[in-house]
């Protein structure tokens, strides 16, 4: 079991434009049983997390609530609706909350779906144990960055789908500070 943050980035680092749309993305080519793909990737999750300016996209973009999974969606905000399903509205730290997200898992894997403060914020607690990241062949200038951080990362795999160059790293924590 491992808490993963699965994502998409243009290849300088941002998982939304300045607009917070993903239109840049939505028009690219991916094989989503391929290597690295969604299907490969989600048959192994078991609980998810997520922001609430993710949880409010899924909900405005999607039409319905895509997920049957447990999900926490931190939020700060009082004014996000209840989608239907095993959604959870939580504040409090992620530390809070990750021992209940691992047993709603049994023993799968937990996702972070966005953003990417929140997988700092998993990241800065030592709960998050690898990022995968999909790069799309575009640049946005600016938007939503793909992680607020300065972490140390070890590759474990690369490979291609589609149009994207796909990579995951195994977190092994942020730096060590020099004495």
């Amino acid at each position: 079991m491992a808490t993963q943050y699965y994502t998409a980035s243009s290849i300088d680092g941002f998982i939304a434009d300045p607009e917070a749309t993903l239109s840049w993305l939505l028009s690219r080519h991916t094989d989503r049983e391929g290597p690295m793909g969604y299907e490969r990737f989600f048959a192994d999750v078991g609980a998810l997390a997520m922001g609430s300016t993710t949880y409010r996209w899924v909900l405005d973009h999607e039409g319905r609530w895509p997920y049957t999974l447990p999900t926490w969606v931190f939020t700060h905000r009082d004014d996000l609706p209840r989608a239907a399903g095993n959604v959870q509205l939580v504040r409090g730290s992620v530390a809070e909350h990750h021992a209940a997200m691992t047993a709603a898992a049994a023993g799968r894997h937990v996702w972070v779906v966005g953003g990417g403060d929140l997988a700092g914020q998993f990241a800065d607690a030592g709960l998050l144990d690898e990022l995968w990241v999909s790069f799309a062949p575009v640049t946005l200038g600016a938007g939503a960055p793909l992680l607020p951080r300065r972490l140390e990362l070890s590759l474990e795999e690369v490979a291609r789908n589609g149009e994207f160059a796909c990579v995951r790293y195994r977190v092994l924590g942020p730096p060590v500070a020099e004495a």
